[in-house]
This record gives C-alpha cells, structure tokens and sequence, in this order.
C-alpha cells in the first residue's frame, strides 16, 4: 500500500467518524422554543382547572417547562411548579381520585433507564390551545359582462 491509500484511507475514514457528530452539531431547542413550535398557529384560550384524562389522546413533556395533553384537536397545556424537573425521558406517574386530572394534582417522575424516582411535579391551571381559524378566501370577482 503506497502513502497515497494509506491518507486516502484515513481522510474517509476521518470523514465517516465525524459525520454523525455533524448532525448532532445541530442546536438543541429550549423548553419555551419547544412549547413555541409546538404552539403555531393555536391561540390561548381561558384557562380551566380539569381536564379529563381518559379523552387525551397524547402526552407530551417538554423539558424543564411543561406539560401538554392533546384532547381531540386542543393542546391543554400545563406549566407545573418543580418544572425545572421535567425530563422528556421521564416517565410521569399519575394516581387519579377521579377520570379527571386536576389542578393541585401530583406527578410523580421516574426515570426510564433506571427506574429510581426522580421527583415530582404539581399540576397549575390547564390552559387550552386551538388552532386559529383561517379566514376563507374573498371569492374571485364575476367575469365583466360587455
């Protein structure tokens, strides 16, 4: 093997190990630019103090800020207090009194690699975000009749 393959080979092999870290270079998005992305297009409604847990279809926690359950085409989200121990790897714990899942209500957090609890968070108000609705476009202006 002359000089030449042997730098071919360790440039591409140079190449192959650093391209995974390269797509990992990318910046990782804050909690409030999760929730940001995650709220477009949806605007805030009046807050509420339940929502019935057994129509979420989908739970969704977002890194040190908050909590959002999907009812139906709504995301209720809640910004719990002890956020600052929300982990998207956490698995949440949650022990009803009644099908709805209320304000002053506890999560407890566990870790999904080790099992160990990891704390706990308590429910605030839920606030409900719907899709704002588009205008319907101006109908095109009737052909000029001569």
């Amino acid at each position: 093997m002359t000089l030449k393959h042997v730098v071919a080979a360790a440039l591409m092999t140079a190449t192959l190990v650093g391209a995974p870290a390269a797509v990992s270079a990318r910046p990782k998005l804050t909690g409030e630019e999760q929730l940001a992305k995650a709220l477009t297009g949806r605007e805030a409604g009046k807050p509420v103090t339940c929502i019935p847990l057994n129509q979420s279809n989908d739970t969704q926690v977002i890194d040190k800020t908050a909590i959002v359950y999907r009812i139906g085409g709504t995301l209720y989200v809640n910004r719990p207090t002890n956020a600052d121990k929300l982990d998207s790897d956490n698995i949440l714990v949650t022990r009803l009194s009644s099908s709805q899942l209320c304000r002053l209500d506890t999560i407890q957090l566990r870790d999904r690699t080790s099992g160990m609890w990891n704390g706990f968070v308590g429910l605030q108000d839920f606030v409900p975000y719907t899709r704002v609705k588009q205008p319907a476009p101006a109908p095109a202006p009737a052909p000029a009749t001569n």
